[in-house]
């Protein structure tokens, strides 16, 4: 990118205007690409934190009026400050660019802006009109001018786009602010209706998504974050207790019919799209039954499988087929496919499982059994080794606090996770940890697993050795160092690793021409899911690695798009939203050092759960869900932190 000529963003004044070239300096909080897409170039930016300027031929009256435009025809209308404030201040403001601004204007719109900041209830008044105060600021010349010489503002070539700190973090773009309102006015078909608009498993994700906008919610700032993933449930839950079902118009049929390999949550979220597009989507199941890895390593407790099976009747209803029992690879090629159906979809998920690479692991002992295949014979109501009792899983991820907690529930009786980092560093979902806890795991942290030991083709333990921290490795964590000397043994009949999953692409033969990558991915364009076939598209685990449920939904959801424009001849490219979701990505919508002008205090409602005691040994629901009351005074807690950000192109 450019230098910056001027930048008023988060409160850090660089301006370079006048200054010599030896004293320019560039901002250290905000960087933006060159271009917004191919041809596009980028000249300045404003938004909710200020005004970045790369180019002096932007005019900054004419930004104004049309970012004032922008907010405006954004604002809700529900408090009076910005439904009215922002016309006036956008009228006055495209009366000065057109040159019939008086000098009073522009005190006016200082003096409203000022007002409309400080009285709307929700953050399109509150920082809608901060980029504005700062060019009347720091470009009080250009204003003046505009006034007094009559001087007509050239157009300019604007995008804008509306996001918010939750909303700028989910893999799946939800608009969560709005879904959140909508249950706390009571309106709980509309809510489930706009999640619906974004992810087609409002069920599930409301159970087992890992909430990446919990961490960026601005409420946080005040007491704590929304519990924005239990409102997501109760939504879903509210629909099924009240025994009602989606209404949504039949799509028109285009004739066009779309192969999809694996009925996991990509697979799923692909189909549906590609469905409510009119296209007439199969998806090819080598499982008996769907949802991949959500099915069959998700247990019950976290995750009813009634749940999934509903939501998937609803994606069947939409018009997908499911067929299962069909292996790709075995049963048909993707050649075949290819030729059968006018684009093929590839979101097979990570069903295999990593090894340890530890002594003794290639012996094929009895009891030794990897995380994947426990929890797949667990989910189908199996023991997997029914004369072992002491269990060991190694890993510290959600496959192997699964593994754990699923351990009590077929009845074994002492239960032990072994990591070789500490809690710290688990990447497991903290409640997930917290739970596992509370049903008496015992977590051994700081120690690897170095051999296995066996009697007679069985396990009967495992040798560890203690490990300590040392530097940071590529993940960003301390790195485990093994402590000389320090080997123990923890007795155990059967021992689990679940240290990572793997993608089993056995079924893509060389004649397929499928590229791969280094790690033994399909290598897939990042923004159009395109691989190296014509008409062959992949997202979710068989792209990126195992990967979280969440993420595989919304890249299945932009793959259909992907889809839709390549059936349709259309450029194959990522889509005006998805830049400007890369765009505030690298700005940074969410700042936890700012002080939200609200009244804290408010804790968050949490869900109850069943007794640790009595829940350990069922493979019931352990968490109950809102009540009406909780999840609309929950919702009430939003800030509804929208933002608008605006880009001049040249």
């Amino acid at each position: 990118m450019g230098k910056i000529i001027f930048s008023s963003w988060q409160e850090e004044l660089v301006d370079n205007r006048t200054a010599a070239k030896q004293d320019r300096r560039q901002p250290g909080n905000v960087s933006l690409p060159a271009e917004f897409r191919p041809g596009e170039r980028i000249k300045a930016f404003m938004g909710w934190d200020g005004i970045v300027l790369y180019d002096e031929s932007v005019d900054i009256v004419d930004m104004c009026a049309r970012y004032a435009e922008a907010v405006q025809s954004e604002s809700c209308g529900k408090c009076f400050p910005c439904r009215v404030g922002t016309r006036l201040v956008s009228d006055w403001l495209r009366k000065i660019a057109s040159g019939e601004g008086r000098q009073e204007d522009i005190i006016r719109i200082r003096e409203l802006a000022c007002r409309i900041r400080e009285g709307s209830k929700c953050s399109i008044g509150q920082t809608g009109m901060n980029p504005i105060l700062h060019a009347l600021k720091h470009f009080p010349q250009a204003f003046d001018d505009a006034v007094a010489k009559r001087r007509i503002s050239p157009a300019g070539w604007y995008r804008y786009s509306v996001t918010a700190p939750c909303i700028s973090v989910c893999p799946s773009s939800l608009d969560i602010p709005r879904y959140v309102e909508e249950i706390g006015e009571l309106r709980f078909a509309e809510s489930l209706a706009t999640i619906r608009e974004s992810i087609c498993m409002a069920g599930t994700l409301g159970r087992v998504c890992i909430r990446p906008c919990e961490s960026n919610c601005r409420r946080a700032n005040l007491d704590e974050s929304i519990s924005i993933k239990n409102l997501k449930r109760f939504a879903a839950d509210y629909e099924i207790e009240k025994n009602r079902h989606p209404k949504r118009a039949a799509a028109k049929r285009t004739g066009a019919k779309v192969a999809v390999i694996g009925a996991g949550p990509a697979g799923l979220s692909c189909a549906y799209n590609l469905a409510l597009k009119g296209y007439q989507p199969t998806i090819f199941e080598k499982l008996s039954e769907p949802g991949g890895m959500a099915a069959v390593g998700i247990p019950d407790f976290r995750l009813p499988r009634r749940i999934l099976g509903r939501e998937v009747d609803i994606i069947k209803e939409a018009g997908v087929e499911i067929r299962y029992g069909v292996e790709v690879g075995r049963d048909m090629t993707i050649t075949d496919l290819r030729h059968d159906y006018a684009a093929v979809f590839i979101g097979v998920g990570a069903h295999d499982s990593m090894p340890m690479g530890v002594e003794g692991e290639e012996m094929g002992y009895r009891g030794f059994i990897p995380g994947v295949r426990y929890l797949l014979d667990i989910s189908q109501g199996k023991d997997p080794y029914p004369e072992g009792k002491k269990v060991v899983v190694v890993g510290g991820g959600n496959v192997a606090i699964d593994c754990v907690r699923s351990s009590f529930r077929i009845g074994k009786e002492d239960v032990n996770l072994v990591y070789r980092r500490t809690i710290v560093e688990m990447p497991a979902d903290p409640a997930e940890i917290h739970d596992a806890e509370e049903e008496k795991v015992k977590f051994h942290y700081l120690c690897n697993p170095t051999k296995i030991l066996a009697r007679e083709g069985k396990v009967v333990g495992v040798e560890c050795i203690r490990m300590e921290l040392g530097e940071p490795d590529k993940s960003g964590r301390r790195r485990p160092v093994p402590v000389a000397g320090s080997e123990f043994v923890i007795e155990t009949d059967i021992l689990i690793p679940a240290i990572g999953q793997k993608v089993n692409l056995s079924f893509l033969s060389e004649k397929d021409g499928i590229k791969m990558t280094q790690w033994n991915t399909i290598s897939a364009d990042e923004e159009t899911f395109a691989t190296s076939q014509e008409g062959i598209f992949a997202s979710g685990d068989c792209v990126t690695g195992p990967d979280v449920l969440v993420r595989a939904t919304g890249t299945g959801k932009k793959a259909a798009e992907k889809i839709d424009l390549y059936l349709t001849g259309g450029k194959v490219e990522a889509s005006i939203d998805e830049k400007f979701k890369s765009l505030f990505s690298r700005l940074g919508v969410y700042n936890k050092k700012e002080k939200p002008g609200a009244v804290g205090g408010r804790k968050r409602t949490e869900v109850c759960l069943l007794d640790p005691e009595a829940r350990k040994r069922s493979f019931d629901e352990v968490e109950t869900g809102y009540k009406i009351n909780e999840a609309a005074g929950e919702a009430d807690r939003c800030l509804r932190c929208y933002r608008i950000g605006m880009i001049a192109l040249g």
